[in-house]
């Protein structure tokens, strides 16, 4: 908190970030954040008289607005990933990804989740790797 009171306080005189985050000898991306911070909690120096460390702390926190919802990427389907594993033996993960990434363009895994998700089904379905290639087949 008290680098955080440092460069409300700097602020308030007139400094740009740069030179405040050499004054403090933090990150610049640092002192843009405490600015932003103290801008949502409406703090401004000086600092209000009855706010103590705690109320300073707990009012800069962030806090996840209600109802705001994370972004959840779109599931594969597991079964069915299992189930053409098994029956096509010449099949990659990286043709069942790109027609999973056809049907989730802006929502689904990257290929790399993906494929560390599907692996967590190895008990399941044993997968070998080409050392040629880097393709990954099911056997």
């Amino acid at each position: 908190m008290r680098k955080f009171k440092e460069v409300v306080r700097l602020h308030s005189l007139g400094l740009t970030q740069r030179q405040i985050a050499r004054s403090c000898s933090i990150a610049q991306s640092t002192v843009h954040e405490y600015l932003k911070a103290a801008a949502e909690a409406g703090v401004s120096w000086p600092l209000p008289g009855e706010w103590n460390e705690r109320q300073l702390e707990g009012g800069l926190t962030k806090k996840p607005r209600p109802g705001a919802k994370t972004r959840q990427a779109a599931q594969p389907d597991f079964p069915a990933i299992r189930r053409q594993l098994q029956t096509h033996p010449n099949l990659t993960l990286q043709l069942l990804w790109e027609e999973y990434r056809e049907g989730n363009p802006v929502d689904g895994y990257s290929y790399s989740r993906y494929v560390a998700a599907v692996f967590m089904l190895r008990n399941h379905v044993k997968a070998v790797t080409d050392g040629r290639t880097g393709d990954i087949y099911a056997t």
